[in-house]
């Protein structure tokens, strides 16, 4: 009996030594893959192709017909405002004027003496009237073949570069059609075609700046012309830019290709970007996981998001700071005060993890 008593004695105290020695399970930790928080930037810019072109790029042409004289200029020549670039024979402008200007002295001579007999009551208000607008005609006949005359030459009306000439010498051309083509080099243009994500925040564009792949360390300063406000077939708007050269930099010619950035006003408040699988619905809208390295636990906290940039980054304007780092992936199942092991992101040249 007394053997039987030490023996339940044994077998209890190791029931109980066994119970004492049992820890509580620990919580497993879950693997999550993490991001930083990055400053988005008080000012936001685009970058958008753009094309440089000359500021007028248009076709002269005589006001009358007529064969062509002589053509001063050929495609390629740099020209100034008021040279001589082709002119028209003036034989028949030169004969016609000659007529008109002897008829203009006759009728002008006999006028003038009927207007001085009308002062002295000598002839009849009929005949003064009458005097009177056939001066008046013929100095408009006068006028009109004098500028005939005068148009005979046609006139640079700008500093610029010939770019085609259409007729020569001794061809014969009308009125109104284009005899040379030239560009005005003083003032160029740049063109850039913008989605409409940017057209409805035009209001908030503030400087516009180029770089030329030719001189990648100059930037040249635009100044902004004009906007269509219709879309085109590719559902893009036209900006119209006006290039400035400063002082000492390389000239930009029409025709070249530039990388324009558009830079929009400053925001009222510094915004960030996180992953959009970082965001998880909240009472308020929504949430991230923020990780705390020392504690190695997670913790949510409401923000507030204004969007998606062109990465498909959540753009954050309350509740982060630049530095702290958010779960941004498994982030619908933790919960708070969960403790988590951050990993890092697979290397695309290293899948697998053999390197």
């Amino acid at each position: 009996m007394k053997r039987m008593l030490i023996i339940i004695n044994l077998l209890l105290a190791f029931i109980v030594s066994s119970c004492g020695n049992n820890n509580e399970p620990k919580e497993a930790l879950v693997n999550v893959k993490t991001d930083t928080v990055k400053v988005y930037g008080n000012s936001k810019s685009g970058v958008f192709p753009g094309k440089i072109k000359a500021g007028e790029d248009i076709n002269l042409s005589f006001r009358i017909a007529g064969p062509i004289a002589k053509v001063y200029v050929s495609p390629g020549n740099h020209v100034r405002k008021g040279e001589l670039l082709a002119e028209i024979d003036s034989r028949d402008y030169t004969i016609q004027l000659a007529a008109t200007q002897a008829e203009y002295n006759s009728i002008k001579s006999e006028a003038n003496r009927v207007i001085a007999l009308y002062k002295t009551k000598s002839v009849t208000e009929n005949d003064y009237y009458k005097a009177l607008y056939g001066l008046e005609q013929v100095t408009a006949k006068y006028n009109a073949h004098k500028n005939a005359l005068s148009d005979t030459k046609l006139y640079a009306p700008y500093n610029g570069y010939i770019q085609k000439t259409y007729y020569s010498a001794n061809e014969t051309v009308g009125a109104g059609m284009p005899v040379v083509s030239m560009i005005n080099t003083t003032a160029m243009d740049v063109e850039i075609n913008i989605p409409s994500n940017y057209f409805v925040k035009k209001q908030e564009f503030e400087s516009f700046s180029c770089i030329s792949d030719i001189y990648p360390d100059k930037e040249y300063p635009l100044e902004l012309s004009g906007i269509n406000r219709k879309a085109n077939l590719n559902q893009l708007y036209t900006v119209y830019l006006n290039l400035k050269i400063p002082k000492g930099y390389p000239p930009l010619t029409p025709g070249m290709t530039v990388t324009v950035k558009v830079n929009y006003k400053n925001a009222s408040a510094t915004r960030y970007i996180v992953p959009i699988n970082a965001l998880v619905s909240a009472a308020c809208g929504s949430s991230v996981w923020v990780y705390n390295q020392e504690k190695g636990t997670i913790c949510k906290r409401e923000i507030v998001a204004e969007g998606i940039d062109n990465r498909g980054n959540a753009i954050v304007i309350e509740g982060l700071e630049p530095g702290e780092i958010v779960v941004s992936a498994g982030a619908s199942s933790l919960k708070e005060g969960q403790k988590v092991r951050p990993i890092n992101a697979q290397s695309k040249t290293n899948a697998g993890g053999m390197l």
